[in-house]
C-alpha cells in the first residue's frame, strides 16, 4: 500500500515537472522575451504580434478537438504530447536566427512554436483524470500551477543576465541566446513525465489504420460537437470560459508591451516586474487550490474573476509605476486561482472516458479561439484609441464569464436524453 502511494506521488510530481517546463516558454517566448524582441526589433509593430498570436491559436483552436478525439481512440496521449512538445522545441530554438526584418521566419516559427505548446497541453490535462481521485483533482491542478509558476520564476532567473541589458543592438546576441536557453529547458524538464507518468487506459477499440484513427477522430470530434447541447452543465461552462479565458489571455499577450509602452518600465523592470508577479501566482495557484477543494470550482472561479475586475480598474486608473505593481500582484494571485480551479470544473463535469476530447475543446477550441478574438479587440482599441482605454475591454469579457458561470451546477454531468 505505502508502495503503491509513493508511485502515485512519484508520478504526479513528474507529471506537475512539465508544467514547470512549460510555463518556461510561455513567459520567456509568449508574455516577455520573444513578444519584446518581436516588436521592437523584427517587426516594430503590435499589429504582427498581434497576428502570430491570434493566427497560432486558430491553428490550436482547429486541430485541437479532433487530436483529442484521436489520442482517446490510440491511446496515445503521450506520443501526441511527446510530438507537440519537441515541436515546440525545435522552433523555440530556431528563434534564435530570426534577426530585424524577417517578419516572416519570425511570426511561422512563433506559430509553430506556439502550436506546439498550446497543442501539447491538452493532452497534458487529460492525464490529470488517471493521477488523482475527483475530491483531490483541485489540490493536483493546483500543484501544477504552482509548480508552473516556480518554473517561470527558474527561466527568468537563467535568462535575466542575458535580458537585463534591453532590446539595444549591442545585447541583441544575448537576448537571442535565452531563447535557446528556454528550448533546452523546456525539453529537459519535459523529461521525467514521458518517463513516469503511465498511459491511461483506453476504453477505445483501437483503429486498424492510422488513416483510419485520423477519420475517426474528427468524426467523433464532430460528434462530440453535436452532442455537447445534451450536456447543459459542460457547454455553459465552456462558454463562460471562452470569455474570461478570453481576458486572460490577451492580458498575458500584452502585459510586458503595456509595461514599456504606456508606463516607460525598461526591460530590466520588466523582468523583475514578473519575477513579482510569478511568485503571487504560485501562491495563489495553491490557496486557490485548498479552497476549491473546500468550497468547489465555481465559487473559486468567482472569486477569482471578482479578483480580475479589481485589476482592471486599477490598471485603468494607474499614473505610476507602483500602481502597476499592485495590479499585477493581484493579477498573479488570480490567475492562479482561475486557471487551476478551471480545470478542476473541466474535470468534474467530463465524463472520464472522453476526456482528452472534451479536453481538446477546452483547452483547444474554446480557449484557443477565445485568445483569437481577444488580442484583436484589444489591438483595435489601442490604435483607435489607447492601451488605457482598451484595458476596459477586458471587464466586458470578464463579466459575460462570470454571468454564464453563475447558471452551471456542479454536477457529475452524463448526457440528457
Amino acid at each position: 500500500m505505502d508502495e503503491r502511494r509513493a508511485v502515485s506521488r512519484g508520478q504526479i510530481f513528474a507529471w506537475t515537472l512539465f508544467d514547470f517546463a512549460n510555463t518556461g516558454f510561455s513567459v520567456m517566448i509568449v508574455t516577455l522575451g520573444y513578444a519584446l524582441y518581436f516588436r521592437q526589433v523584427v517587426a516594430g509593430s503590435d499589429r504582427y504580434w498581434g497576428i502570430a498570436v491570434s493566427l497560432s491559436m486558430l491553428i490550436c483552436a482547429l486541430l485541437a478537438p479532433p487530436l483529442g478525439a484521436i489520442a482517446d481512440a490510440t491511446r496515445g496521449r503521450k506520443r501526441f504530447l511527446l510530438g507537440f512538445t519537441l515541436l515546440s522545441v525545435l522552433a523555440t530554438a530556431a528563434l534564435y536566427w530570426v534577426e530585424a526584418g524577417m517578419i516572416f521566419w519570425g511570426i511561422a516559427l512563433f506559430v509553430i512554436a506556439n502550436v506546439g505548446f498550446e497543442s501539447g497541453i491538452v493532452f497534458y490535462d487529460a492525464l490529470l483524470p488517471s493521477l488523482a481521485p475527483p475530491t483531490a483533482t483541485g489540490r493536483v491542478s493546483g500543484y501544477g500551477y504552482a509548480m508552473g509558476y516556480l518554473g517561470s520564476l527558474a527561466i527568468l532567473a537563467l535568462c535575466f543576465p542575458l535580458i537585463q541589458g534591453g532590446v539595444v543592438p549591442e545585447n541583441l546576441d544575448n537576448f537571442r541566446l535565452a531563447f535557446l536557453i528556454t528550448a533546452a529547458f523546456f525539453f529537459i524538464f519535459a523529461l521525467p513525465l514521458f518517463l513516469f507518468v503511465r498511459e491511461p487506459l483506453s476504453t477505445a477499440q483501437p483503429s486498424s489504420s492510422f488513416q483510419q484513427v485520423v477519420r475517426s477522430g474528427f468524426q467523433r470530434a464532430w460528434r462530440t460537437l453535436r452532442a455537447l447541447p445534451r450536456f447543459p452543465n459542460l457547454s455553459r461552462f465552456l462558454l463562460a470560459f471562452f470569455f474570461y479565458n478570453d481576458a486572460i489571455l490577451t492580458v498575458i499577450s500584452f502585459s510586458a508591451i503595456f509595461a514599456q509602452t504606456t508606463l516607460g518600465f525598461s526591460t530590466e523592470e520588466v523582468v523583475v516586474f514578473f519575477l513579482v508577479v510569478q511568485t503571487a501566482a504560485i501562491l495563489g495557484s495553491v490557496l486557490f487550490g485548498v479552497l476549491t477543494d473546500k468550497y468547489g470550482p465555481k465559487r473559486t472561479i468567482l472569486l477569482s474573476l471578482l479578483l480580475w475586475f479589481v485589476v482592471v480598474a486599477v490598471v485603468f486608473a494607474v499614473v505610476s509605476k507602483w500602481g502597476f505593481w499592485t495590479a499585477g500582484l493581484l493579477a498573479g494571485g488570480a490567475i492562479g486561482g482561475t486557471q487551476s480551479a478551471s480545470r478542476s470544473l473541466m474535470v468534474l463535469l467530463t465524463p472520464k472516458e472522453r476526456a482528452a476530447e472534451f479536453f481538446g475543446f477546452f483547452d483547444g477550441f474554446f480557449g484557443k479561439a477565445s485568445a483569437i478574438l481577444g488580442p484583436v479587440v484589444f489591438g483595435i482599441l489601442s490604435d483607435v484609441l489607447n492601451q488605457r482605454l482598451a484595458i476596459l475591454s477586458l471587464a466586458v469579457f470578464f463579466l459575460a464569464g462570470a454571468l454564464l458561470l453563475s447558471g452551471v451546477r456542479e454536477t457529475i454531468e452524463t448526457a440528457a436524453s
